[in-house]
C-alpha cells in the first residue's frame, strides 16, 4: 500500500487522518500546535514526520489540511518544504492532495512549478463537518486529471462518502469557493433577518417557526439554528476567520474575472468586521449574537 503522508489534523484532518489509518496504509503526521490528535495517531500506528520535507521524502501521497493559501505555499515550498523534500531524495510521482479551501490561482501555479519536479498536485476541498470526518461521510470537491484521481482514490475513499471531479486542477477550490459564498452569505443574511427581526417584536422561535420546514431549510439553517434556539456552540464549528478568508478569497477570485462582486464584497465585509472586533475565533452562527448586539438587542435565551 502507498505510504500516505497528512499536515493538518484540526477538526477535520484528525478524523480523515484516522481513517486512512484504519485502512491499513502506512501514515505519516506532521505536528503542528495541537499534540492531541498526533499524540493519538501515534499511538494508534502513525509515524511523526520531523517536518514537512520528510513528508516530501518518504510518502507516495501527501494530504494538506490547512487553514489557506500560505499555509499550503510555506509546507510545499519553505526551506524545509516537501518539493525541497522530495527533490533532495530524487523522489519524482509524488502526489500532493490539497484539501484545504485555498486560492484557485495559487493552485494552478504551484500544479505547474511542481510538475517540473515530478510532482503531481491536485486540489480536494472538503464539504462536510468533523463528525462526518471521523465517520468517513465527507464530500470531495476534486480538481485533477481523470489519472491522478484514480491512482489517489482508494485513499480518499477511506474519509470520503462522496468525491465530486469538477474538472481540471484549481477547479476543486473554485468550486468550493462558490459552495463557501453560498454558505456565509446565507449566514450574514440570516444574522441580519434576525436583528431587524428582534428589532420589530419577532423572536428567533418565531422567526424559526415560520422558516423551519420551507423551502429555505436547510442543513446549514439547522445548524445554524441550533446555536441561535439552543446555544449549542459546537452546532457549527466554522469560524468567522475562516469565513473572511473564504469570501476573500472568493472576491478576489471574482475580481480576477472581471465580475464586479457587490454581493460578495459585503458578505465579505461582515465578516471582516467581526474578525477586526475580536472575534475571529468565534462560529459562524455567533455572527448573529455579535451583529444584534450592534444594534443594542439579544437573540440569546
Amino acid at each position: 500500500m502507498p505510504t500516505i503522508g497528512f499536515a493538518g489534523l484540526g477538526f477535520m484532518g484528525a478524523g480523515m487522518a484516522a481513517n486512512i489509518l484504519k485502512a491499513g496504509h502506512p501514515l505519516k503526521v506532521l505536528a503542528h500546535r495541537n499534540r492531541q490528535p498526533i499524540d493519538d495517531l501515534v499511538a494508534r500506528g502513525a509515524e511523526e514526520a520531523s517536518n514537512a520535507a520528510a513528508l516530501g521524502a518518504e510518502c507516495d501521497i501527501v494530504f494538506l489540511c490547512v487553514t489557506g493559501a500560505p499555509q499550503v505555499k510555506a509546507l510545499i515550498d519553505g526551506d524545509e518544504g516537501i518539493r525541497a523534500g522530495a527533490r533532495n531524495a530524487g523522489r519524482e510521482g509524488l502526489v500532493i492532495v490539497d484539501c484545504s479551501t485555498s486560492e484557485p490561482t495559487l493552485t494552478r501555479e504551484l500544479a505547474a512549478s511542481l510538475s517540473e519536479d515530478g510532482i503531481t498536485l491536485i486540489d480536494a476541498p472538503l464539504g462536510g463537518t468533523p463528525a462526518q470526518a471521523e465517520t468517513g461521510e465527507l464530500q470531495a470537491i476534486v480538481g485533477a486529471d481523470d489519472a491522478t484521481l484514480e491512482r489517489v482514490r482508494p485513499v480518499m475513499e477511506t474519509w470520503a462518502a462522496r468525491i465530486m471531479h469538477v474538472g481540471p486542477v484549481g477547479a476543486g477550490h473554485t468550486m468550493k469557493l462558490l459552495n463557501n459564498f453560498l454558505a456565509m452569505g446565507y449566514g450574514a443574511i440570516f444574522a441580519e433577518a434576525l436583528t431587524i427581526g428582534a428589532k420589530a417584536g419577532i423572536t428567533p422561535q418565531t422567526f424559526d417557526s415560520v422558516i423551519r420546514g420551507s423551502r429555505i431549510d436547510s442543513g446549514f439553517y439547522q445548524t445554524f439554528f441550533q446555536y441561535v434556539l439552543e446555544r449549542d456552540r459546537n452546532a457549527h464549528r466554522f469560524t468567522l476567520a475562516n469565513a473572511h478568508k473564504d469570501t476573500r478569497y472568493l472576491a478576489s477570485l471574482a475580481e480576477a474575472m472581471n465580475v464586479d462582486a457587490g454581493v460578495a464584497k459585503a458578505v465579505r465585509d461582515l465578516y471582516a468586521s467581526a474578525e477586526s472586533q475580536g472575534d475571529g475565533e468565534k462560529y459562524v452562527p455567533e455572527l448573529s449574537d455579535i451583529v444584534a448586539a450592534r444594534y443594542h438587542t439579544s437573540l440569546g435565551k
